[in-house]
């Protein structure tokens, strides 16, 4: 006859209540933490989506918006929650590059993280304000040569993807820009745009759906080698002589320890509204490209993204266009 030791009787225990937190799962709201502010392109499309997802569960999910430090701030309380299912996060471009990289978050890592899937991809784009006099990026670039330094430009934070971008933009076509910091986010960018406090702002073209379809601001580029869905006539850079294609994405995600079996229930809940023609067409409508990743491939790509980019990084680093 076997014996358990305690140590196994630990585990089998372990493995019981584990099984049985699954079997209950969800018994409780759910708390889906978007890093960045209310109103931006991030928050709707997590707000959309967990909506539909919640007609599949017997709990809500309810979005709590925490900004701060390029959404490590948000990210981390994901990764410091209890591993149970019952705390969630979406992570953006910021949350996988910039923070760890930059290294602006203490005890920060991807490691810390479960991953449920990638459910968007957002190509970044230039729209300028309807009345600033650059419907063009032509016009854009020719009177930052002219003025060096005094056209001012909206980004999302020191060292964020789209201040990344914009560097690499004026190290591309010799120009210089006045860039102006909004942590925030796209919520930000908005109203500084609106009011005049800015030329242009660089985003997605989702995060300015509204603006656009409104003539309030004029998408002049898009950093993409494909036209965008929902705005078609949008010029690519690379038709414009700049090679350079970036963007953001979002990935759902829960603290590292939650059970196989909660994850699985979530990616598939979140799959199947995910794929359904009122998600699909409603992506369609504000310019987000539809780029499902389950949780078998999700932590691969993610791990591999930000290898490729910290080496890019590094390179400009090296060429002295930013300092760590």
């Amino acid at each position: 006859m076997k014996v358990l030791t305690g140590a196994m009787l630990g585990l089998l225990g372990a493995a019981v209540a584990t099984t049985a937190m699954a079997q209950d799962y969800p018994s409780k709201d759910i708390r889906m933490v978007v890093p960045w502010g209310a109103g931006g392109g991030t928050d709707g499309i997590v707000r959309k989506l967990s909506t539909m997802v919640e007609a599949d569960l017997p709990t809500a999910i309810y979005v709590e918006n925490i900004e701060g430090g390029l959404s490590g701030t948000g990210i981390l309380q994901v990764m410091s929650s209890d591993p149970d299912g019952y705390t969630l996060g979406a992570l953006t471009y910021d949350s996988v590059i910039t923070v760890p990289w930059q290294g602006l978050v203490p005890n920060y890592g991807l490691d810390k993280l479960a991953l449920i899937a990638r459910i968007t991809s957002e190509p970044d784009a230039i729209m300028t304000g309807k009345d600033s006099g650059y419907d063009t990026i032509e016009a854009l670039l020719a009177a930052a040569k002219e003025k060096p330094g005094e056209i001012v430009v909206g980004i999302q934070g020191l060292g964020s993807r789209v201040h990344l971008a914009m560097l690499q933009l004026q190290d591309a076509t010799g120009t210089e820009f006045k860039l102006v910091s909004y942590p925030a986010g796209a919520s930000e960018q908005k109203e500084a745009i609106l009011s005049g406090e800015i030329a242009a702002a660089i985003t997605s073209l989702g995060d300015f759906a509204s603006l656009i379809e409104s003539g309030d601001v004029i998408p002049v580029v898009e950093f993409s080698d494909t036209p965008n869905p929902a705005f078609p006539d949008v010029p690519l850079a690379k038709d414009k002589g700049v090679d350079l294609q970036i963007g953001s994405f979002i990935i759902l995600a829960a603290p590292a320890g939650t059970p196989d079996e909660i994850v699985n229930q979530l990616g598939e809940v979140y799959q199947a509204a995910h794929e359904s023609a009122e998600f699909q067409d409603w992506l369609a409508t504000v310019g987000v490209t539809s780029s499902w990743l389950g949780t078998a491939e999700v932590t691969d790509w993610a791990t591999g993204t930000q290898e490729e980019y910290f080496a890019i990084m590094q390179g400009l680093v090296d060429d002295g266009i930013i300092q760590k």
